[in-house]
């Protein structure tokens, strides 16, 4: 992250005048909020999140009506979250200067529901009374701006002081949160918040949420590295006895070993029944193996044909042994149109931003729709250059 980024992202600077400030955010909350002229515009990520919630009519007074889940779901949350794991490590490391510098430590997961909190004594009494507790639904559908629910649907760090909730009862607070992805996957799994009394923001503990991101996925790196190698070593007699081109994958598509091919590092996830397309094998149906999925080479050579329907409701099909069908959004609908014309030389990402949004800004956007677009139809598409698999026949349907 850049000085710049990361000074975007901050709610106040070194300095701030943090009495004044607030009373400035309040009167700019108050004339927004009323459809008014403020006297200087909120922060854009503030403004876009209030912005979301008046166009699906969520009032500030509902935002202060706080939703709590079942004692049975939040158990069922905590034992399915791999957060879980982070624990001991975040606990020893963040929540405990929590204490000391009065503030609370919470780890919500992907819904935005807080599933622990830790942290000052003090601070806890008063984030009870505002229904911060475990178990709570913090997304910002439910309780407003805020910095968990916004974080997840920004999906990008977020910092709040005072006014910049969109409920008032949340004005007296400041809040820091950060996003934790999935290293396996880069799904988000959760939310790491360092919440507090308004006076008490400091710009420096954005530096501090984002180490313990950086922290906790690291942790789970290393736990994902630690499964690879104990499968590996339960599925080596098994490839041993393949007799030809093969490999393992686990759950989420990692290559965790390969006989007689080299492959990239991850393939799309595969399922049961549901053709994976690998490079240098051709279509295969991935057949399941202990915690994981042995991939080899179908004997009988089918052909694969992707037919490509793009009218009013695009889809894709893919036909060989086994016949399946995804529905496409417009932008990957787009996106295989432009593909389709490239031909087998393919296009770049710059020329696909291009192409797309009429300039070559968006090379980060592009990746991130191809990305999305291989883990629905799978390996049909290659990159460097994007164009589609050397086995796959392209039918368009207009």
């Amino acid at each position: 992250m850049t000085s710049s980024t990361h000074q975007r992202l901050l709610a106040v600077d070194f300095g701030t005048d943090l009495a004044r400030h607030a009373r400035v955010l309040n009167r700019v909350r108050d004339a927004v909020l009323s459809g008014q002229q403020p006297p200087m515009p909120p922060r854009e990520v503030v403004a876009r999140s209030w912005s979301r919630l008046q166009t699906v009519g969520v009032s500030p007074a509902r935002c202060e009506d706080i939703v709590v889940v079942e004692c049975a779901d939040l158990e069922s949350r905590r034992t399915r979250t791999p957060l879980r794991a982070v624990l001991p490590e975040l606990r020893s490391t963040l929540t405990t200067v929590a204490g000391e510098a009065n503030f609370v430590v919470v780890l919500a997961d992907a819904d935005g529901v807080v599933l622990w909190r830790e942290g000052s004594h003090s601070v806890c009494r008063r984030a009870d009374a505002l229904g911060f507790v475990e178990g709570a639904q913090w997304s910002e559908r439910v309780v407003g701006t805020n910095s968990v629910g916004t974080a997840l649907i920004e999906r990008a760090p977020v910092q709040l002081f005072s006014a910049e909730h969109y409920a008032r009862s949340h004005n007296d607070w400041s809040c820091t949160g950060s996003p934790v992805h999935d290293p396996r996957t880069g799904d988000i799994l959760g939310v790491i918040d360092i919440s507090g009394s308004a006076m008490s923001i400091h710009p420096a503990t954005m530096a501090l949420v984002q180490t313990a991101v950086r922290l906790v996925e690291s942790i789970l790196w290393r736990e994902h590295i630690t499964q690879i190698e104990k499968l590996r070593a339960k599925v080596a007699p098994v490839l041993a006895t393949v007799g030809g081109p093969a490999l393992v994958l686990d759950r989420h598509g990692w290559v965790v070993e390969s006989v007689g091919i080299g492959v990239p590092e991850q393939l799309a996830p595969p399922c049961a029944e549901k053709p994976l397309l690998v490079p240098g094998l051709g279509l295969c149906v991935p057949e399941p193996l202990s915690e994981g999925w042995l991939v080899r080479r179908r004997q009988d050579g089918p052909t694969i044909e992707l037919e490509l329907d793009l009218g009013a409701q695009p889809r894709a099909t893919v036909r060989g042994d086994v016949d399946w069908t995804r529905a496409l959004s417009p932008r990957h609908a787009q996106i295989l149109r432009v593909l389709a014309s490239a031909g087998p030389t393919g296009i770049d990402a710059a020329t696909m931003s291009e192409v797309l949004f009429g300039d070559r800004d968006h090379v980060v956007a592009v990746r991130a729709e191809i990305s999305r677009l291989r883990r629905s139809l799978g390996p049909v598409l290659t990159t460097h250059p994007y164009r589609f698999a050397q086995d796959v026949t392209v039918r368009t349907l207009d």
